[in-house]
């Protein structure tokens, strides 16, 4: 009896037997076609063997054999298999998270076609003035006259496809299939783009780096903003794909960082791909493909893209490696730097974490000589360090927020012709609206929070659970029409600052600005061209950007970071205020930054404005080692939802007992709950949860791997929605 065990795509933790047809030779990562309760489903084959469990009489047969050959190359097999494993996550859900849509779905592994825009014969031949009314439509024609450019690369190129669509529709461009040629690019490879000059710190980056790059070993490229990381990363990938190997690139966000893909387009002469969710499946499967054969040389992209395989990978570099985008929150909850790392090792290449502000388990990790600290402290050019300064606002007249101060400042910068920056973390009108009469506020009940207002839409939509209702005209508990907003957003300040700087172009950068697709490219050309003069923005604004005419840049409301239930606040605050911070004084310019709080002796303050992160990094990793906080202890976090707000605590409470219970339990478990969750009710669910504490990561995973087999005998563990979550980012 041939006997295959095939891993499904069902969130449950065990594989499946299948009988295997005469004659038929499955392998072991490839895909099958089985019969699964009334219907035929795809699976990974994890093994074939000669017994089962159950009897053959009780085994169904596999209805097809897809694939020749394993999906997964070796090294990629086995990281799956621990993720699998160290999350506690089932691994059919694991291994196909891995695969492109198309393969899930059955497609073959084989060549998918791209598509191209191309210039028609109309847009070859049509004045490039005709349209300067429309500037994003030229820029698309004129890159399209240079030659066609594949759909999935019109990002990189800085284009958008609502310019592309409005030249369709003039019959100036037009899309294409393209079957890519199969070719090397190894053959022709070269350096095209301008190098710049090395300082000292960056070549002795870049030299260290290219000293063990035929081996494992992992760099923290700890570099303040405007130092150069970028530089350092082209550099390192030079010597990389001089070599004929591949490189795989992670970044936080593909929309944000449209300045960096185009400066590794414009350095190699090589197939460079982007991996993103504006990739429709095919796409994404042509991209999978020709990483897998080595037809690519670099491939970019978000925490996903650390699942593409390839034929030689050469290096890994996690751009921005402290971003909390790297961490996945809902299903599979891996963490892609460490799952990167994870892979390096696997893979014997270097991998280089990059980053202004790193994390402190990152930190932690060179503490114990698992990383290597490369450090830039200059910025690189002729670019300073901006000066910073403190506004004690207590007491002060704020006009919408901004003090005298500020307004001044503000003034001096612009009429200098430069530009201003301004942080608020809090996008939308209002955060709340207040009746004047009665103290009614308008609260989403699915989640006991408050609505957020958007004048400019007529609504008000909670941020936790995306429902949204009409603006009401008077209060619906008094009837009074004395509705007032209390609090303020980016798009409150937009208009007021239209009245207080009437002649001055104004950019406003978050969600709800940059929803339509391509808008955010747009703003970010605006801003750069000089068109915009004042920017307000959200923390997307903080991430990777290089504005050199920007030389104020001012938080406006830092206070309610500074007091959180949750432990890692505090390094999220310096995180943020050091990467927006760093948006000042970029090319030459002098910068200055101008933080607004009502605490200004706030020691998480006086520490990151007079002795910079590393500093405060440094505090805050002796302040957990001595209450016993992460990265010096391990958690396990445990959530359970419910619609009656009794049956999630009463399982976490059976789960807690099952942990009590264990003969693995050790004194130096600590257990936290069940408690609410810090927002305790989200989409109509109460959420609760059960925080496990050790100081062993090895003794705390095997705990909870002995008892989760038990946790399906709970009673109540069918009648609520549950989840762990390993090494969590948000307590």
């Amino acid at each position: 009896m041939a006997v295959v065990h095939v891993a499904l795509q069902v969130p449950l933790a065990r594989t499946f037997d299948y009988l295997l047809p005469q004659g038929a030779h499955p392998v072991v990562g490839g895909r099958v076609r089985v019969p699964f309760g009334n219907r035929r489903a795809i699976g990974i084959v994890i093994g074939v063997s000669e017994q089962s469990e159950l009897a053959a009489d009780k085994l169904k047969h596999v209805s097809e054999i897809i694939d020749s050959g394993s999906l997964y190359p070796e090294s990629l097999w086995h990281i799956l298999n621990w993720g699998a494993g160290y999350y506690h996550y089932p691994l059919g859900e694991v291994l196909f998270h891995a695969l492109p849509v198309l393969l899930r779905q059955g497609k073959n592994a084989e060549t998918a076609p791209l598509w191209q825009w191309f210039a028609t014969e109309q847009g070859r031949s049509v004045a490039l003035d005709s349209l300067k009314r429309a500037p994003k439509q030229q820029q698309a024609l004129a890159a399209l006259l240079q030659g066609p450019v594949y759909r999935h690369d019109i990002a990189g190129q800085g284009l958008t496809e609502g310019a592309l669509q409005a030249l369709r529709t003039k019959g100036l461009t037009d899309l294409r299939s393209h079957q890519p040629v199969k070719g090397d690019w190894r053959h022709d490879f070269r350096v095209t783009g301008e190098r710049l000059r090395l300082n000292t710190e960056q070549a002795t980056a870049v030299g260290a780096i290219h000293s063990e790059d035929q081996h494992y070993s992992a760099w923290l490229l700890a570099g303040i903003t405007g130092s150069g990381k970028t530089e350092v990363y082209l550099t390192v990938l030079e010597n990389i794909l001089a070599q004929g190997k591949q490189a795989l690139i992670l970044v936080p966000e593909i929309g944000l960082t449209p300045q960096t893909i185009a400066r590794f387009k414009a350095r190699f002469h090589a197939p460079i791909d982007i991996l993103h969710s504006g990739l429709n499946d095919s796409e994404r499967l042509a991209v999978w493909l020709k990483a897998r054969r080595g037809e690519t040389a670099i491939v970019i992209g978000t925490r996903s893209a650390l699942f593409t395989p390839f034929a030689r990978l050469g290096i890994i570099v996690i751009d921005e490696e402290h971003d909390s985008s790297y961490k996945q929150h809902e299903g599979w909850r891996y963490h892609a730097r460490d799952l990167a790392v994870f892979r390096a090792r696997q893979e014997d290449i270097p991998i280089v974490l990059g980053s202004a502000t790193p994390a402190l388990e990152t930190l932690y990790n060179v503490q114990q000589n698992k990383y290597r600290q490369l450090t830039l402290g200059k910025r690189a050019g002729n670019a300073r360090t901006a000066a910073q300064s403190l506004q004690d606002i207590k007491g002060l007249a704020l006009t919408h927020g901004l003090s005298q101060p500020l307004l001044k400042k503000m003034h001096t910068h612009l009429d200098a012709g430069n530009q201003v920056m301004l942080f608020l973390n809090r996008r939308g009108f209002a955060p709340a609206l207040l009746c004047h009469e009665c103290g009614w506020i308008a609260e989403c009940q699915r989640c006991d929070h408050y609505y957020t207002l958007h004048q400019q839409q007529r609504l008000m939509r909670c941020h936790h659970c995306d429902s949204q209702r009409p603006l009401p005209h008077q209060c619906p508990q008094c009837g009074s029409t004395q509705l007032v907003p209390v609090g303020q957003g980016t798009e409150q300040l937009e208009e007021a600052l239209t009245s207080l700087f009437p002649d001055v172009p104004i950019t406003r950068i978050d969600r709800d600005t940059t929803a339509r697709k391509g808008a955010l490219e747009q703003h970010l050309s605006l801003v750069h061209k000089g068109g915009s003069r004042i920017l307000i923005g959200t923390q997307m604004l903080a991430k990777g950007h290089h504005f050199p005419d920007v030389t104020l840049v001012s938080l406006l409301d830092v206070d309610g970071a500074l007091f959180s239930a949750d432990f890692r606040s505090a390094e999220r605050f310096a995180q943020l205020y050091t990467q927006v911070a760093g948006r000042a004084g970029r090319a030459g310019k002098a910068g200055e930054v101008f933080l607004q709080t009502h605490h200004p002796d706030h020691p998480l303050l006086q520490t990151i404005m007079n002795e910079g992160y590393m500093a405060f990094a440094g505090k805050t990793l002796e302040e957990r080692r001595m209450v016993a906080l992460p990265p010096f202890t391990s958690h396990i976090l445990f959530r359970a939802e419910d619609h009656d707000n009794r049956q999630a605590a009463l399982f976490l409470e059976q789960l807690r007992h099952l942990f009590d219970a264990s003969p693995l339990r050790d004194d130096a478990l600590w257990q936290m709950g069940p408690v609410p969750a810090l927002l305790p009710k989200r989409s109509g669910r109460f959420r609760w949860q059960l925080l496990l504490q050790h100081p062993s990561r090895v003794q705390l995973q095997r705990l909870v791997a002995a008892s989760l087999p038990l946790v399906n005998s709970l009673t109540l563990a069918r009648k609520v929605k549950w989840s762990l979550d390993v090494d969590p980012m948000d307590v």
